[in-house]
């Protein structure tokens, strides 16, 4: 029996698990298609690739361990070569994926559920002096330190009871190791490849307002779009407006950002004008104790917005929501929601080889991000429909074992 035709077998009659039908259910043969993923005259089938490379995710094993190890796995160059494809567009296939995954949980939203939008990034330790997209100085939240790697803008898709990953960007900055010009005259100008590579060299913001844009061309519908105060600034925030897409973010407290119209005009003036006059409100996260208080502003860029503002005590916090319908205490539980995307991250890195990328070629590092977050996104929606909703480690071991 071919090594095909024993795959076909395998996953019809052997392989008892949900990860074949909702491929099939999702139809990720024709997103293939629309995603320029087409076998050439000689390989083989990208989708029995995509396939190998998604057991191998849930299966924990890294791509040389993977080849090493199994009997039916292909020689590792085709592997590489499926990753570094130029022609490939991998975005597109990532949106369709998760849009369709997403359109089959609606029947299950409640209409007093909020469908969040989630904007944020992280940075992946890389030393590799010749990793295309790397820089040698990045400050890392997690590290608390400049490392060098890669920056990953990225865009979620979060309701009450799950996360998906709907699009990402790398961000260089001047500390990259490679000019963009060193690693684009290799491929062609109009390739999937090469506008992948020259996006890298866009501000945050604007990665993030191309990718909602995108999210929402493709039929996203979501009520509000989080961000923390890195991209909490006017410009971006009309913009979203623009998209229709409110707001509710985490501001800086930076008067030669944040500027308000009328008598009191920065955050910390408008605070102590309000402090005593406003009636507080109390609350407890964790074991931080805070009050608040809200109040509806103008600002000359955003328009009429409502802030609140939170004391811990030894901090203030303010946030922000262009709906200024929503009570102080909506505005907080709603943004609270923003952990999704940091939890997010934890889970591909523990679970679906993020950062694990065994090649230093720019389209392979956007593959295996890509087929991290859509392997990601399939076990997030097993997790949704069971009978019997499990953290996403335990499915995650409990498919390990199946497979």
């Amino acid at each position: 029996m071919g090594l095909d035709n024993y795959i076909e077998f395998a996953m019809k009659n052997l392989l008892r698990n949900p990860i074949i039908d909702i491929l099939r259910a999702i139809n990720i043969s024709k997103m293939l298609v629309q995603s320029n993923f087409i076998k050439r005259s000689v390989g083989y089938s990208p989708f029995q690739i995509l396939l190998h490379f998604v057991y191998m995710l849930v299966m924990n094993k890294r791509q040389s361990v993977f080849v090493r190890q199994s009997t039916n796995a292909y020689c590792k160059d085709t592997y590489y070569r499926f990753t570094k494809d130029s022609r490939y567009n991998w975005r597109k296939l990532l949106l369709l994926s998760c849009v369709a995954l997403i359109k089959k949980i609606e029947p299950l939203q409640k209409s007093s559920e909020h469908r969040l939008l989630i904007i944020d990034d992280t940075v992946e330790p890389k030393r590799g002096k010749l990793i295309e997209g790397g820089c040698r100085s990045i400050y890392s939240n997690k590290e608390k330190k400049c490392v060098s790697g890669v920056n990953i803008v990225s865009l979620n898709y979060a309701d009450a009871h799950s996360t998906f990953q709907l699009d990402f960007s790398l961000k260089t900055n001047d500390s990259r190791r490679l000019q963009t010009s060193d690693f684009t005259t290799d491929v062609h100008h109009k390739s999937n490849a090469h506008k992948r590579r020259v996006e890298s060299t866009s501000g945050k913001n604007a990665l993030a307002t191309q990718m909602l844009s995108r999210a929402l061309d493709y039929g996203i519908k979501a009520d509000y779009l989080l961000v923390d105060s890195w991209y909490a600034k006017p410009s971006f925030i009309k913009e979203s407006i623009e998209l229709g897409m409110p707001v509710i973010a985490r501001v800086p407290n930076n008067a030669l950002i944040w500027n308000f119209m009328g008598k009191h005009k920065t955050i910390d003036s408008i605070y102590n004008s309000l402090k005593d006059a406003k009636r507080t409100y109390s609350g407890k996260h964790g074991k931080i104790s805070f009050t608040y208080f809200d109040a509806v502003v103008e600002h000359k860029t955003v328009g009429k917005c409502k802030l609140v503002f939170l004391h811990t005590g030894k901090e203030l916090l303010v946030f922000i929501s262009t709906d200024a319908t929503l009570s102080g205490k909506q505005i907080l539980d709603i943004y609270k929601k923003r952990w999704n995307i940091e939890q997010g991250y934890k889970d591909l890195r523990a679970y679906f080889g993020f950062k694990a990328e065994e090649n230093r070629i720019y389209e392979a590092l956007i593959g295996r991000i890509t087929l991290s977050m859509f392997t990601y996104n399939i076990l997030s929606y097993i997790n949704r429909i069971s009978y019997k909703p499990k953290t996403l480690g335990e499915l995650f071991r409990d498919l390990e074992c199946e497979l």
